[in-house]
């Protein structure tokens, strides 16, 4: 008799990104030029000043634990980040294993199984996967470029459900890059506060926005719980460290599930995080913001231009969401052929729900713009030929 399997293990659907970088770096093993706008990490290493505080972490031999909420010095660091627009204390700040940590942390806390998460559709795909480890109720709510792709309070009130009871926003939001407006954020925290709901704001990319000035969602009260990370922004990916702020209230139950779930975030990661929040890090922070800023502005043209419908133009992160079906009506095998046949790998839309998804794809713009251009032109040519 064979043992079974989980049946959550069973039912969460493959992060086809990573199937398609796995791909992609196997071709390039053979000899292959791929140009990579599939992944969502920054192209840059971490800057200068957090790898040399990483190594004398390690100098110092600060390999031991810290506490499960992290290092008190880096909570404070964090809660400052946030002063110039609202005075946070560092006590509901929990340092987590990157911002999937802080997402798993926060739904082991308020979601019991069959508790409705609303979240917008398309959306980062493990945020619906993460729920239903946790045999939550996903309510992906479909949205378009009339919302920006984000959720409104009118589509918050009209999908709400009896066991509906967490909102989830993603400002930037990935795979659009695109922002809430204060008011509507605004807006959905009154309405959830009204039906004894939670609100869940991830801001990951908050860092990389580009012409304006974003209030973190913690200025419109503190019933709410933010997450925040290192990776994006700060260029530290492979640290594996974020944030969660949490409520006065879920300070203590918070902590005592980081006990138990992963006892804390890398202790060498934290130090490192230290140097990242440093005044001598900003300049170069800012500077490569606004290169992706500056790609953005060249590659998005360049993707219109190839037959691709930009529906909303991205205010932040590193992505562009296109509408293909100009070009094909299966976005992922569109994504297939262009790997193979061209060199290139983007991302299909049916990473991110089922929302219109096998005529959408994803490009990231983290990568060269010299890369991205050449990218481009080897779509192009494969698509003309194509027809």
């Amino acid at each position: 008799m064979t043992a079974r399997m989980a049946k959550r293990a069973q039912q969460i659907a493959p992060f086809h990104v990573m199937r398609i970088l796995q791909q992609a770096r196997e071709l390039e093993a053979q000899g292959r030029s791929i140009i990579h706008m599939e992944i969502g990490e920054p192209d840059f290493a971490s800057p200068a000043t957090v790898i040399r505080a990483g190594k004398q972490a390690l100098d110092e031999k600060r390999t031991h634990y810290t506490a499960a909420n992290g290092l008190p010095e880096l909570r404070d660091a964090i809660a400052n980040q946030y002063s110039e627009q609202v005075m946070i204390d560092a006590q509901r700040i929990i340092v987590t294993p990157g911002a999937s940590g802080a997402l798993q942390l926060v739904m082991a806390t308020l979601l019991d199984p069959a508790d409705g998460i609303m979240m917008a559709d398309p959306g980062y795909p493990c945020n619906r996967h993460i729920a239903s480890l946790f045999n939550a109720d996903v309510q992906a709510v479909a949205v378009n470029q009339e919302t920006d792709y984000q959720l409104s309070a009118e589509l918050v009130e009209r999908n709400w459900r009896d066991n509906t009871r967490v909102v989830l926003i993603a400002s930037p939001s990935n795979p659009t890059g695109t922002l809430i407006s204060p008011d509507q954020l605004s807006e959905i925290y009154q309405l959830v506060q009204g039906k004894g709901a939670h609100l869940i704001v991830d801001e990951i990319y908050h860092g990389l926005v580009y012409n304006q000035q974003v209030p973190s969602a913690l200025s419109y009260g503190d019933q709410l719980f933010v997450i925040n990370s290192f990776s994006k922004f700060y260029g530290m990916t492979g640290w594996r460290v974020g944030w969660l702020v949490v409520p006065d209230q879920y300070i203590e139950v918070a902590n005592r599930l980081a006990q138990n779930m992963f006892l804390a975030a890398p202790t060498i990661s934290q130090y490192a995080a230290l140097a990242a929040l440093d005044t001598e890090t900003r300049p170069e922070l800012l500077r490569r913001r606004d290169i992706f800023h500056q790609r953005r502005d060249i590659l998005l043209p360049l993707i219109e231009q190839t037959g691709f419908k930009v529906r909303t133009r991205p205010g932040g992160a590193f992505y562009i969401y296109a509408d293909c079906s100009a070009i094909s009506d299966d976005s992922m095998k569109l994504c297939d052929t262009l790997l193979h046949d061209a060199g290139v790998a983007i991302t299909p839309g049916e990473d991110f729900g089922s929302n219109n998804s096998r005529v959408y794809v994803r490009f990231s713009y983290a990568n060269t713009i010299e890369n991205l251009q050449e990218g481009m032109r080897r779509i192009q040519l494969a698509t003309r030929n194509a027809n």
